[in-house]
């Protein structure tokens, strides 16, 4: 009872908030009664309008209610009741939910009838019946409503979303699925695959795709669909599709379409016009040229040379990794990008990935990358480099011939590429023959002095592709190879003539000096005059010859006395024994009178005349060393002056201070005793006494 009094209380509530709106409310098949009759479990479980609009009543059987409002059916279900119950005072008629009995037939799984949410649609009929079996034909769905049949294309509300393409449902509608006249006349189990591939489209007016597509089939026709479409619903093209030849034949008349040319350029003016029963062949691609608006070609020392469609933002590494990279043997410093407007930039990719070059140029599309092959020092033909990169290296190198020359490189690199120079090689004057303008231009660099001394790099000649490098070579002796002189250049030879011991014509450079070229010349002979060593030099714009006293240098070994000798100039070593008019009366002393060996001596100012006399021999037994006379030569402002010397006093009371000074041009004359006075007057009295002695003898006769 308790249970009933709480139901009862429910249905009053629910009569309370809804008699406004179920008093206009038409019941329908589907719709839920709530029946209360207190003390009656065959009350307890709601009612709902079958089909025939009938609720089946407890001891009663069917009632029609469907149609009428609720109000009526309360007065219906009363009636019904009153004969078999005695109490219905307490009875009560409520609508519990309105709902929709919809049937679904066709390609679904499980066809039959549906209760559905008032707020029910064909998708929710769909679902509740299982959903769609495969081959089900979307786009002409159906919903029956007694004789009248509404057709809908269930399709475009899958593509679109559009609600307002599924028609409205009510009660007792009937949703019909179709199949496809795709899927023949037997009945067969089919996959979505299958199906997809076979197209949906009816024979009539299906577009037809086949050839190098990965579905081919017959598909339905759709106004404002293009050949686009068409081929992505065939699953697209293979990747032997021949893309720029696909025909189209819309009745009667063939075209042909350009598919890379539409996606090159986005020109919807190339798409062809397609017509119901239109039929699309796309052909394999054949081997043919290769070209388009984004093609980029690549050839030469790649793995895989060819052309390649380019995107934007492509690089030129990208280019060159999707042709498989250089090969081993593909020369990476001279990559040439050939533009399409007749241009040609290098690239030098070895020097890029050194970092020493900071951005690779962007390629466009229509342009050629050429990677050439490396060049084989070997290879006997000159012809695989090109004279714009190429370098002669001539001369005393160990490997002369035309070298690739790259910016980055110097001289030392290039010489060392040809094996360096050899043992003959003159370092010292290497020659760079440039080549600028049309014109060559020589120029010397001492690359024994760069060596040996040092400097900054960017000293060493700049060296660019096109000049020449020789290296000239030594010749082999200057004595005994007379015939290698003409090799040796003027401005690097030296002249070494006299009492020498190989004098002839060397090699020389600045970094040389004196005693180098000397001993290159095996030194002076026995007969050589040191103290008087001639120097010509013949580097300035005149000449001028200076003396070395080349004995005193090697007795005092200071360097200062040595001068600097230059390539050009010539050293003469005379003769001690000379003849003595090659020497000038001013470099002598003369030594005449009783002396052991009267003469011309040469003589300098560390002398005196002890050491004159000492060289002559002394003075003979006749000799009058109380008188000895000396003649100064004149000097600038004074005349000739003579004065005597006592060389006896001298030996008997020596004092150095009064040895007469002496310079070379004087004369030294030592007397006989003879010339002395006491000796004429002893001469005299003897020719007295001589003479009385006669007179007297006469006399006595």
């Amino acid at each position: 009872m308790k249970r009933g009094a709480l139901e009862g209380l429910i249905c009053v509530l629910l009569l309370l908030f809804t008699c406004p709106l179920l008093a206009s409310t038409l019941l329908a098949p589907g719709d839920r009664l709530a029946i209360v009759q207190p003390g009656e479990p065959a009350f307890d479980q709601p009612f709902q309008i079958n089909k025939q609009g009938e609720i089946a009543l407890p001891e009663v059987g069917n009632v029609v209610v469907g149609g009428k409002t609720l109000e009526q059916a309360d007065e219906l279900i009363r009636t019904a009741l009153k004969p078999v119950y005695n109490n219905l005072s307490q009875l009560t008629v409520t609508l519990l939910e309105k709902r929709l009995l919809i049937s679904v037939m066709g390609y679904v799984k499980k066809p039959g009838s549906y209760d559905l949410a008032p707020d029910g649609n064909v998708q929710m009929a769909l679902d509740a019946a299982g959903g769609l079996v495969p081959g089900a034909q979307l786009n002409n769905m159906q919903v029956r409503r007694g004789s009248t049949v509404s057709s809908f294309d269930y399709k475009r509300y899958l593509d679109t979303g559009d609600a307002s393409v599924l028609p409205p449902l009510q009660s007792l509608d009937v949703v019909f699925v179709p199949a496809s006249p795709l899927i023949g006349n037997v009945q067969i189990d089919f996959d979505a695959a299958t199906l997809a591939a076979g197209g949906d489209g009816d024979t009539g007016k299906a577009i037809k795709v086949f050839g190098e597509v990965n579905s081919p089939g017959a598909f339905s026709f759709k106004s404002g669909n293009s050949i686009v479409d068409l081929l992505m619903r065939a699953g697209g093209v293979t990747r032997f599709a021949g893309v720029e030849r696909i025909r189209v034949i819309n009745g009667d008349a063939p075209e042909l379409f350009d598919l890379k040319a539409y996606l090159d350029s986005g020109n919807n003016k190339l798409l062809p016009n397609l017509a119901p029963g239109a039929t699309i062949f796309v052909p394999k691609d054949e081997e043919q040229i290769k070209r388009g608006a984004r093609t980029i070609y690549i050839m030469g020392e790649v793995f895989k040379p060819g052309a390649y469609e380019g995107r934007e933002g492509d690089s030129f590494l990208d280019i060159l990794a999707n042709a498989g990279g250089p090969t081993r043997y593909a020369e990476s410093r001279q990559i040439r990008l050939l533009r399409t407007d007749g241009t040609i930039e290098p690239i030098d990719l070895q020097a890029y990935t050194e970092g020493m070059k900071k951005a690779l140029p962007q390629v466009k599309p229509g342009d050629a990358i050429f990677v050439p092959e490396k060049t084989d020092i070997n290879e006997k033909s000159w012809l695989k480099v090109a004279p714009g990169r190429a370098v002669m290296v001539m001369g005393a190198v160990r490997i002369p011939g035309r070298y690739e020359w790259s910016d980055e490189m110097s001289l030392l690199d290039l010489i060392a590429h040809a094996g360096g120079p050899n043992e003959r090689a003159d370092i010292a004057k290497v020659q760079i023959l440039t080549a600028e303008g049309g014109q060559a231009t020589p120029t010397l660099f001492d690359l024994d002095k760069f060596l040996h001394q040092g400097g900054a790099l960017a000293s060493l000649p700049k060296i660019r592709a096109g000049f020449t490098i020789m290296i000239p070579e030594l010749p082999t002796d200057p004595s005994d190879n007379k015939s290698q002189w003409v090799r040796q250049s003027p401005d690097s030879s030296i002249y070494i003539f006299g009492q020498v011991g190989a004098p002839g014509r060397y090699a020389f450079n600045e970094q040389m000096g004196f005693i180098d070229i000397l001993s290159a010349a095996d030194g002076p002979t026995a007969a050589a005059d040191l103290r008087n060593v001639r120097i010509a030099h013949r580097s300035g714009s005149t000449a001028r010859v200076s003396k070395l006293d080349l004995a005193l240098y090697f007795e005092t070994g200071d360097e200062t006395l040595l001068p600097k000798v230059l390539p050009g100039d010539s050293i003469y070593l005379p003769e001690k024994n000379r003849p003595w008019l090659d020497e000038p009366k001013e470099n002598t002393i003369r030594v005449l009178g009783a002396i052991a060996r009267p003469g011309r001596y040469r003589f300098d100012s560390s002398m005196t005349l002890l050491d004159l006399l000492a060289e002559a021999g002394g003075p003979t037994n006749t000799a009058y060393i109380k008188k000895i006379v000396v003649i100064n030569m004149a000097t600038s402002g004074q005349g000739d002056q003579a004065r005597s010397f006592d060389l006896d006093g001298f030996a008997k009371e020596p004092d150095f201070s009064q040895l007469p000074v002496l310079r070379a041009g004087d004369t030294v004359f030592i007397p006989d005793s003879k010339s002395s006075n006491w000796a004429i007057f002893m001469d005299g009295m003897r020719d007295i006494l001589t003479t009385i002695s006669v007179v007297a003898l006469v006399g006595t006769l």
